[in-house]
């Protein structure tokens, strides 16, 4: 039986999820517990109508840092977008839960979790990376910083390669700041064809646990000078 949160802080054990993944349901969308959350390994994932779902899939999907694919192709693409950090999240936000996916049914990104990202931005843990042409926002993503890993939530493309190219500059940078590696949750083919691997969830906490600190100047991200 899954378990369901109560007022308390706290959540039941990730590695006792069920087959499916779902380690409790319930509780709410608070800062303080959805950072708490990310920090065991768990986020929250669900639809409209239904009660909060947390999650600890296994297997899990996470890119090292040294293993993303920069393609020739993509790399010949990066000059043909202007990239920013954290200049429009909420734009960003929306956008991703706009988007029309294969075999999706509407979106998870319902609007209590739009608020709740949005809170957890001004607070400093969620950041976005935009793509934009002509000053047009035309691509980006959004996710949670972690200690030394970024949680990534979602990405959205309306110019061929936007999102793919925002994502470029982001592992750049996650490089030089001493992340040391992206939480991309559930397995799916496009991330997989930019480096990302399938682990066992025990491997993914040990890894997470053991991520080095990073330690952020200020609540928002700032693109280095080039």
């Amino acid at each position: 039986m899954i378990p369901k949160l109560t007022y308390h802080l706290s959540f039941p054990n990730p590695h006792s999820a069920s087959e499916e993944g779902i380690v409790a349901y319930g509780g709410d969308l608070s800062p303080s517990r959805i950072m708490l959350a990310y920090r065991l390994g768990i986020f929250p994932w669900y639809s409209l109508g239904d009660p909060i779902l947390w999650w600890s899939p296994d297997p899990r999907l996470i890119l090292e840092l040294e293993d993303f694919k920069l393609h020739r192709s993509l790399r010949k693409k990066i000059s043909h977008f202007e990239i920013r950090f954290d200049t429009a999240f909420s734009e960003v936000i929306r956008e991703c839960a706009q988007m029309t996916r294969r075999d999706q049914k509407g979106s998870w990104i319902v609007p209590e979790m739009i608020e709740a990202y949005e809170t957890l931005h001004i607070l400093g843990h969620a950041h976005s990376v935009e793509a934009y042409q002509n000053g047009i926002l035309v691509g980006g993503l959004y996710g949670v910083s972690v200690g030394g890993v970024f949680c990534g939530e979602s990405m959205f493309a309306k110019v061929s390669d936007a999102s793919k190219v925002a994502f470029a500059v982001l592992i750049d940078h996650l490089r030089d700041w001493g992340y040391a590696f992206v939480d991309c949750q559930v397995p799916t083919e496009h991330l997989k064809s930019l480096g990302a691997k399938e682990v066992s969830r025990e491997f993914f906490l040990r890894q997470l646990c053991g991520a080095p600190a990073v330690i952020e100047e200020n609540n928002h991200w700032k693109m280095r000078n080039l």
